[in-house]
This record gives C-alpha cells, structure tokens and sequence, in this order.
C-alpha cells in the first residue's frame, strides 16, 4: 500500500510550521491519491501528538480524510486514512 510519512522530529517546537507541513501532507495525498499519511510527532511528553489530533479534528480538515488509527505498537505514530 502506498504511504506518505511526515517525520515531525524536526519542528516539534515551531507551531505554525507543524500546521503548514501538516497542511501540505494531506494536499500532497490527496493530489496522488494516496491512501495513507503515517504521521511521526515521536514520543516526547505526548505534547505534540495531541497538537497533530487537534489539527485534525478540526472541521475543515476532518472533511478531507476517512479516519484517523494510532499504532498500538508506537505511542509516537499516528496513521490518517483517505477514502479517495
């Protein structure tokens, strides 16, 4: 299955950078029909996952994709499931 990965290891503490590159993720699926976005805020103290949910469950965005799974198998992934 093809996937999109966004590592947010990088930018874990610049705000309006993680909703931009959040942003361009799910455009850069959706334009290729992919069906998958893995989504990495790491483990950490658990602050930035929440922020990545948040982001996602906004309303605007919540329209643009099926469901969203955490991995049972990694606290610090986050997996967004298109229905294209």
């Amino acid at each position: 299955m093809a996937k999109h990965k966004l590592d947010l290891h990088d930018i874990f503490n610049k705000g309006a950078e993680i909703d931009r590159v959040l942003e361009e993720a799910m455009q850069h699926c959706l334009d290729r029909r992919i069906p998958l976005l893995e989504i990495i805020p790491g483990k950490g103290s658990g602050q930035l996952k929440k922020k990545v949910i948040r982001f996602l469950l906004q309303p605007q965005v919540k329209k643009l994709y099926h469901r969203i799974d955490k991995d049972h198998d990694n606290v610090g992934r986050l997996f967004v499931r298109f229905k294209h």
